[in-house]
């Protein structure tokens, strides 16, 4: 085929958000450049790696060759997209793109998965836990987060965990963008190699450093679409 040509309407970007979280992540950012399209869960099925649910989670996304944003979780499932298409474009935030950038005491649950012992219930009331490894400080996004967390499927984000925990990815897409911040208290910026820094954002920096971000994704998304062009 030949170089995708575009109408002069705002392209489309597919976002793909964090483990149990939905769209109001990324409800802080700058995205009148671009038409956001955000990606809904799927169920996932029973073993499921996220490669698996990667290629199933492609489908819904009609482009052939189509810019994604994922945040986190997001990042991991744009990683796997980029690395079976190389026509799509991957930006991830907050994410890690091979198994090794994981922070040691994380690999440490793939030997002793205790989160498959605790009833989801349970799960959604360490909302404050959540804010602090999170590293959210403003009132109303911790509020957010509160109300994110309560909404989430608790029989995904256990099967989330445990596929991120599974996760052998050691392959780095050349079509993939990295940005993190400084103050992820999750998955530490200092284990990765970044493409994009920036300075004081946590893991769910799209909100805390919205500006900063926005900027970044609108300069990687415009330079994109001139490659289609």
């Amino acid at each position: 085929m030949g170089k995708q040509k575009f109408s002069g309407l705002m392209d489309k970007v597919y976002f793909i958000s964090g483990l149990g979280a939905d769209k109001r992540v990324f409800k802080y950012l700058d995205l009148s450049f671009c038409e956001p399209v955000y990606i809904d869960w799927i169920e996932a099925r029973a073993g499921e790696t996220l490669a698996q649910y990667a290629t199933r989670l492609r489908e819904f996304i009609p482009e052939e060759a189509p810019v994604i944003v994922g945040l986190s979780l997001g990042g991991m499932i744009a990683t796997e997209m980029a690395k079976q298409d190389a026509k799509v474009k991957s930006i991830i935030i907050s994410s890690n793109k091979i198994a090794s950038e994981f922070p040691r005491h994380l690999k440490v649950f793939r030997h002793f998965p205790f989160h498959k012992a605790i009833p989801g219930a349970a799960l959604k009331k360490y909302q404050k836990v959540y804010t602090s490894i999170f590293g959210v400080k403003d009132p109303e996004q911790k509020k957010l987060i509160y109300q994110i967390v309560a909404d989430s499927d608790m029989k995904f984000v256990k099967w989330a965990i445990t596929a991120i925990l599974r996760w052998d990815n050691n392959v780095i897409p050349p079509n993939l963008v990295h940005i993190h911040g400084t103050a992820d208290r999750l998955l530490p910026y200092k284990r990765a190699k970044i493409d994009y820094i920036i300075e004081g954002g946590s893991h769910v920096m799209t909100l805390d450093k919205a500006d900063q971000l926005s900027v970044i994704v609108k300069q990687l998304v415009l330079s994109y679409r001139k490659e289609l062009v």
